[in-house]
């Protein structure tokens, strides 16, 4: 099957965001779309970890469905699942703990780590389902936490409190979560709520069966995801009067729209990119694509030599931001260009990379 530039793109598009909405100059001078929600809400900086993972999703199909029709599964196939979640999972640690290495304070959870274990689950359950199985468990893990929510009380609290730290996943994620919260009394990828982000890679994974069938020409597989990305958002969106979409505690609402947004992402990008052939313009999408994680790794790292001193007391973004505010730029656009300059940066060491042909596969 011919490669999906459209895809590369969507994905390297979500990190470069990603990196973004992460690394403002400055958390109290932030434009409102590069904000998350304080509670419920969807704000576009909500849509970029859960648009990576149902690309994650996408990518899981395309990558096992040869073995799967080959009978190609053995022991060797799921050695390198756990050998790819192993080394995902570690390199979150190694952000948490980078540079000061303060084992007491490290916070187990994380992006990456929740990469990990969302890969590990749904590639499992890829090669051993087929899209029925594989609708039908995505469903379950909606429902189910959708009911753990909203009908069992817990702790003394009323069924259906849904209160910051005060919630049916974040009484749960204390007893189970291992380290240091984010928030202390809850984290929003705590292990509990990592099960509705099950159906978000779910979803990317039917979306990939619908790209790999044979029997459907390009421009049916385009309007069959976007009349999918279309049917999910608007079911969320009637949805979320009763049970209000929330990343922090990644509601099942929630998957919905941001799973039916997706969809209509990648259906545009198949079209505009694949379909019509314009590609020209895709370029800082597809570099960030073809290194995605390496890239994701590498901004994290950055950042936090950043923030070392070379100062009294400030670092290099703290000397950005005050130099910039003192030739007389908004403090918000000050951070906002430093985000922006930031991906940049990124992109330049991913540059590299691409130009050498060298993709690292994690």
């Amino acid at each position: 099957m011919k490669r999906l530039v459209s895809l590369d793109f969507f994905r390297g598009m979500t990190i470069a965001l990603m990196v973004v909405v992460n690394t403002p100059g400055s958390w109290n001078h932030v434009y409102a779309p590069l904000l998350h929600a304080e509670w419920h809400g969807v704000t576009p900086a909500d849509l970029v970890f859960p648009f990576f993972l149902f690309i994650v999703g996408v990518s899981i199909t395309l990558a096992y469905h040869s073995k799967k029709l080959k009978n190609g599964i053995n022991a060797s196939t799921y050695q390198k699942i756990l050998k790819r979640t192993f080394i995902i999972f570690m390199l979150g640690l190694f952000l948490a703990l980078f540079p000061k290495f303060d084992f007491e304070n490290l916070r187990v959870v994380g992006v990456l780590q929740r990469i990990a274990l969302v890969f590990c689950f749904c590639a499992i359950l890829y090669l051993n389902t087929g899209w029925r199985g594989q609708l039908l468990v995505g469903i379950f893990c909606l429902i189910i936490y959708y009911v753990l929510l909203c009908f069992i009380p817990f702790d003394g609290m009323p069924a259906g409190t849904l209160e910051p730290g005060n919630n049916f996943s974040a009484w749960i994620d204390r007893f189970i979560t291992p380290g240091r919260m984010y928030r202390e009394t809850w984290d929003p990828e705590g292990l509990f709520s990592t099960i509705p982000a099950f159906s978000t890679t779910i979803a990317g994974m039917l979306a990939g069966r619908i790209i790999i069938d044979k029997t459907l020409p390009g421009s049916s597989k385009i309007i069959w995801i976007f009349i999918a990305g279309l049917s999910s958002f608007s079911l969320g969106y009637m949805w979320d009067y009763v049970f209000p979409a929330n990343k922090h505690i990644w509601t099942s609402t929630y998957v919905l729209i941001h799973v039916g947004l997706a969809a209509l992402f990648l259906s545009a990008s198949m079209w505009i990119i694949d379909e019509l052939g314009y590609q020209k313009w895709t370029k800082l999408g597809v570099v960030y694509g073809m290194n995605a994680i390496t890239a994701y790794v590498l901004h994290g790292i950055i950042w936090r030599i950043f923030q070392i001193p070379v100062t009294a007391e400030k670092g290099i973004q703290s000397l950005w931001m005050s130099g910039l505010v003192d030739i007389g730029l908004s403090s918000k656009l000050a951070s906002f260009l430093w985000a922006l300059s930031y991906m940049l940066l990124i992109y330049f060491f991913a540059l590299i990379l691409y130009r050498k042909k060298i993709f690292i596969k994690v």
